[in-house]
């Protein structure tokens, strides 16, 4: 256990130093080459389950100590412990062994000669006063919800009625939802096939079917084939939205990964283009379309100029915009430790820049479907009024719902996380 509790400290204290988890995690199992998949696996569970709860663990931690650690490894390793303490199933006594034998194996430097006393005696300390601690902490609305200050209470303001079970639930474990290609094979015929494979499964709707307990991408029947593709709910919604028909011209901007890519090329046989910044993350669009046999016109450009356009409007854009990623948290744990209050007005400079670019490109009586996998207001509906107020021949337009299922809540195109789905953003826009 205690090499899983390292690579999870490691990659806990990168995070915490301003390294996303999607590039720390690797880096921190790079030290370790000789894990085991067991330990390896484990050490993921721990640096997610820590990054969920940071707000509680460092709170309790923050009872405990004196003063404050210098060593940022050490103090790692110990939310590491106490997060496993509070959430994991694991034996207590075995925790706090092998967090002490953690922290003596930890090198360059190498700890000094009281780091094994003091976590230990942290760590019992923590397991005698849990309960005294759990009354004072639960007066912190941090340390109640793991999420920044700010950010609660902007939830508060914007969703007074919601912000509670939107806290709860973007510190769920979230589901693993694939979208079936209707191209491929019928929803119905689908999960027959995960019948047979002892997979259990659902239909939420549209083409998406949620498996009751996620398993490896490689053993999803179909997966490789482009029979299914893995993509949330919620982010599924957008091809439908977009209203498409054959023959049409769409442009699907700021495309990377490529999900809602393959979704609208599924849906319906459109002359698509694709655009990415960045040439690297275009790669993977052009990986994910060559696994389900499709075929898109990729381009690399920024989406808030228009040097790139040839001067053939657009009958739709997909408008997937840059923003803070506030609805995609469970995901994305790190993110909320990550982003400062001051990013939401530059993630809205930047939206306002790219929404009237590519308004430029759209055709008359064409539609642009602005989107986020944002909860904050600032990147979605104060923005869409904004570019209405600056553009009259917009209109925006009700979303279409005839698909929708009674696991989607939306206030006017914003999605309240649920079980079902992430908190993307929709907003219709018409050129009149």
């Amino acid at each position: 256990m205690y090499i899983s509790q390292q690579i999870a400290a490691d990659a806990v204290n990168q995070v915490l130093s301003g390294r996303n988890l999607t590039l720390a995690l690797p880096a921190a199992l790079a030290v370790f080459p000789d894990a085991t998949p067991q330990q390896r696996g484990a050490a993921a569970d721990l640096s997610y389950g820590t990054l969920r709860f940071y707000g509680e663990a460092n709170a309790y931690l923050a009872c405990l100590m004196e003063k404050p650690l210098t060593d940022d490894r050490i103090y790692a390793l110990l939310l590491v412990a106490i997060y496993q303490l509070l959430h994991d199933k694991a034996d207590a006594f075995t925790v706090v062994n092998q967090a002490v034998q953690a922290v003596s194996k930890l090198k360059k430097p190498a700890p000094k000669s009281w780091a094994k006393g003091l976590v230990n005696a942290i760590l019992r300390n923590f397991l005698r006063k849990k309960d005294q601690f759990a009354a004072t902490l639960a007066k912190s609305e941090v340390a109640s919800y793991s999420y920044p200050q700010w950010w609660i209470n902007k939830l508060k303001t914007q969703y007074p009625s919601h912000w509670q079970a939107m806290l709860l639930t973007g510190n769920q474990h979230p589901p693993m939802t694939l979208r079936v290609n209707p191209k491929k094979i019928s929803i119905e015929d689908y999960l027959q096939l995960l019948k047979r494979s002892e997979i259990a499964a659902d239909h939420l709707g549209g083409q998406a079917v949620v498996l009751s307990k996620p398993v490896a991408v490689e053993k999803v029947p179909g997966f490789l084939d482009g029979v299914v593709s893995v993509q949330d709910y919620g982010a599924q919604l957008a091809a439908y939205f977009l209203d498409m028909q054959p023959g049409m011209r769409v442009l699907d901007a700021c495309c990377a990964p490529g999900g809602k890519t393959g979704h609208i090329l599924e849906l319906s046989d459109v002359q698509l283009t694709a655009m990415d910044s960045d040439e690297v993350r275009l790669q993977r669009v052009e990986n994910n379309l060559d696994r389900l046999q499709l075929k898109a016109c990729l381009v690399v450009a920024d989406a808030a100029t228009a040097d790139w356009y040839a001067g053939q409007p657009f009958d739709r854009i997909l408008a997937d915009v840059p923003c803070s990623a506030s609805g995609i948290v469970r995901r994305h744990v790190d993110i909320k430790w990550l982003r400062r209050e001051t990013d939401i007005a530059s993630f809205a400079a930047q939206q306002a820049k790219i929404l009237p670019n590519l308004w430029q490109l759209l055709a008359k009586g064409g539609k642009l479907l602005y989107v986020t996998c944002s909860v904050f207001n600032e990147e979605n509906q104060v923005q869409v009024d904004k570019f209405l107020l600056q553009n009259p021949d917009a209109e925006q337009l009700p979303l279409p719902t005839s698909f929708l299922t009674h696991n989607v809540t939306h206030l006017h195109g914003q999605l309240i996380p649920s079980t079902a789905h992430d908190g993307f953003f929709y907003a219709l826009l018409q050129k009149n």
